[in-house]
């Protein structure tokens, strides 16, 4: 008999946490790992409460306040009672449940999809589920990782196991260099812009190839971060040597012998050699270049040096798409998208707000001031993060070029706290997200790019290449 053929980490993964097929066709299937905030769980806990039920495996969830957190003033309680109120009811129902919270001033409040992998609470061949669509950032550590809705919260805190359809895979690859200046922020919305924010829908992404391979877990994060953004339920990177060297030392992954024998089973989940796809799409990075959204969805982005597109050029729905997006905007169809001015340049989010996107940022800032017409704020990813940059002086050459830094948590990325954009202005950003009102005036406009995109374009006061701005060249890296 003839060797079966290979499975991919969707289905290594699937295989190890699948507990059974259910009456209505879906498969319960186990996690390993549950992340709270206190935006999606108190109702959860509440649905718990009135069904007089507990919390199956309360060591296998941790919890973190991130979304509705103030950057500037933390003290408690907080200004907006109805933040106030979140964070007390999280901090009830965990204690209540014995669940771990990673609570402000305690050195690990953050951002769950920063705090997560930092603690290495995240670790490769995991099921990890969370109340917040961009769960999939664990999936940099070849994990199956998804994001969850209010009452599937209840049902994983209740049984820890979760109902679902499997689902078909996709790899993409990405083989060459990177030329300097473009970032793993810039391929993930080259990505986005080809397959389009329905393309992932059914599917998990692998993403795979030599420019992956070659990232960093920080730069890989950001990549699977956004996979949610192209419809993927998820997306996920095979463990590999750079995994398992990032893991080592961290708090809650095991050590010595233990963690030799970790790697030998976290390896073994990636994909074979003969795994099989559902489709696969191969990618040249050498033909990515800076990228930034001109539209409002994340697959509305043209590199630096293009310009806007007109729905004049396009056809069906697409030409409404375009037009509204356009009308939103107030943008041009045909003009650069390159000096559209910017009030507000935000550097943070689960995308781009931990230490290694400050260092790059940082590296550049010195010599160089924030245009007199622009508010800038860097908000770390977590404490942890605060406290690295601090203790490497990146907060003050933030701060010397006209950067405000703030403290840890979700920020402009979504604005339900009070960094908020006020009218109609314009925010170079850093974060995932650019819909209609979603930095938290119905009428602001958020352009999504790379953190040193967002530094030079906070510099010149408009939508700039930060190739130019820092006088990078254009060797390969």
């Amino acid at each position: 008999m003839g060797r079966a053929l290979g499975r991919n980490l969707f289905q290594k993964v699937w295989d190890d946490h699948v507990v059974r097929r259910l009456d209505n066709g879906q498969y319960q299937v186990f996690i390993g790992l549950h992340l709270i905030h206190e935006v999606t769980s108190p109702q959860a806990f509440g649905m718990l409460r009135d069904k007089g039920l507990g919390v199956a495996y309360p060591s296998r969830t941790f919890a973190t306040v991130d979304h509705i957190i103030p950057t500037d003033n933390q003290s408690r309680p907080l200004e907006d009672p109805m933040a106030e109120k979140m964070i007390q009811v999280l901090g009830q129902s965990t204690a209540e449940h014995g669940i771990e919270f990673f609570e402000p001033e305690s050195g690990s409040q953050g951002i769950v999809h920063v705090v997560g992998p930092e603690k290495g609470l995240t670790q490769p061949g995991m099921t990890i589920c969370c109340g917040d669509s961009h769960t999939a950032t664990h999936g940099a550590f070849g994990c199956i990782a998804m994001g969850i809705g209010t009452s599937q919260v209840r049902d994983v805190l209740a049984s820890q196991t979760l109902a679902m359809d499997p689902l078909k895979v996709r790899r993409i690859n990405v083989e060459g260099d990177l030329t300097v200046g473009v970032t793993a922020k810039d391929v993930i919305l080259h990505i986005i812009r080809l397959l389009g924010v329905n393309g992932g829908v059914g599917y998990a992404y692998e993403y795979g190839g030599s420019a992956i391979h070659s990232m960093t877990m920080e730069e890989r994060m950001t990549v699977c971060n956004m996979s949610i953004e192209g419809g993927a339920r998820c997306g996920y990177i095979n463990p590999d040597e750079t995994t398992f060297s990032f893991l080592r030392g961290l708090e809650r992954v095991p050590s010595g012998n233990s963690f030799d024998e970790a790697c030998e089973r976290w390896r073994s989940y990636a994909s074979d050699a003969d795994a099989k796809f559902d489709d696969e799409l191969v990618i040249y990075a050498g033909d990515i270049q800076p990228t930034v959204t001109w539209g409002v969805t994340p697959a509305q982005a043209i590199f630096i040096e293009e310009k806007i597109p007109s729905p004049e050029k396009a056809e069906g729905l697409d030409k409404n798409l375009i037009s509204d997006a356009l009308s939103y905007m107030k943008l041009k169809p045909d003009e650069p998208i390159k000096g559209t001015k910017i009030d507000v340049a935000f550097i943070g989010s689960c995308t781009n707000g931990r230490i290694s996107d400050f260092r790059e940022v940082a590296a550049l800032l010195p010599g160089k001031k924030v245009a007199g017409s622009v508010r800038a704020i860097a908000v770390p990813g977590s404490e942890q993060v605060d406290k690295i940059a601090k203790e490497e002086g990146l907060d003050k050459v933030f701060e010397e070029a006209g950067f405000e830094w703030r403290k840890p948590g979700c920020s402009m990325c979504l604005a339900m706290n009070p960094d908020k954009l006020v009218g109609e202005e314009v925010c170079a950003s850093s974060s995932n997200r650019n819909f209609m009102g979603r930095q938290g005036s119905p009428t602001g406009r958020t352009i999504l790019m790379s953190p040193i995109m967002v530094a030079a374009s906070a510099i010149s006061g408009s939508v700039s290449d930060a190739r130019e701005i820092f006088g990078l060249s254009e060797e390969v890296v």
